[in-house]
């Protein structure tokens, strides 16, 4: 009885993310309420309080559960055992763009948070929420390129921090740009061609250094 109760209690909860990915990509996050994402799954807006404290809680889960099945393949990178994290990044990053264009899913949450997220008015603690999910992607990444220069694949002067900004910037910037405009370039084939150009930056940008090894 109690495996059937927390099952049925994990499949409300998939069925109240699934329901609020569909109602915030249809009708913005500001304009989304716990109210159209209670109809959308068919529960109560009590049976979305008993698993979320509010609207923006139920979209830093939905958007947490995205990134699962990205964790894998971070982590081995970030494993200082791993003898190639920077083939574990390609993979990585390679998997991330050309799953944008594959998994409608995942099209729609980037779409909803490039296109359909305000960072305004009652949403205005999602920016504050964003941005330690953007520091600790942040320092996972460099725990990574740490890896990497261990390893001699990437130059022992790297300036991490920059290098970390400017390969963030790269990848969101891919994907906004497709995203406007998704005719412009097939970017499920090419997406491996971008990521062998940033990481080719990587390893030569004198720009991406420090001025003396570290």
């Amino acid at each position: 009885m109690v495996r059937r109760t927390k099952a049925e209690a994990l499949q409300t909860r998939a069925q109240i993310l699934d329901a609020a990915e569909q109602v915030f990509h249809r009708k913005g996050v500001l304009s989304a309420s716990l109210k159209d994402i209670a109809s959308e799954a068919g529960v109560t807006r009590g049976a979305i309080y008993w698993h979320f404290k509010n609207k923006h809680d139920v979209f830093m889960a939905m958007v947490d559960r995205s990134r699962l099945p990205f964790d894998s393949l971070a982590q081995r990178a970030e494993d200082a055992s791993e003898p190639d994290p920077l083939g574990r990044l390609r993979e990585f990053m390679v998997y991330l763009l050309q799953q944008a264009v594959s998994d409608p899913g995942q099209r729609r949450l980037f779409e909803i948070m490039f296109q359909k997220c305000e960072f305004s008015g009652e949403n205005a603690d999602l920016l504050d929420r964003q941005r330690d999910a953007s520091r600790d992607s942040s320092g996972r990444l460099g725990r990574t390129f740490q890896n990497a220069m261990a390893r001699g694949q990437l130059p022992k002067n790297l300036d991490i921090v920059k290098s970390v900004t400017w390969l963030h910037s790269q990848l969101t910037g891919v994907i906004m740009h497709w995203l406007l405009d998704p005719e412009v370039l097939d970017l499920e084939s090419m997406a491996s061609d971008f990521v062998d150009t940033c990481l080719f930056a990587l390893q030569h940008s004198p720009s991406l250094r420090h001025s003396s090894p570290h």
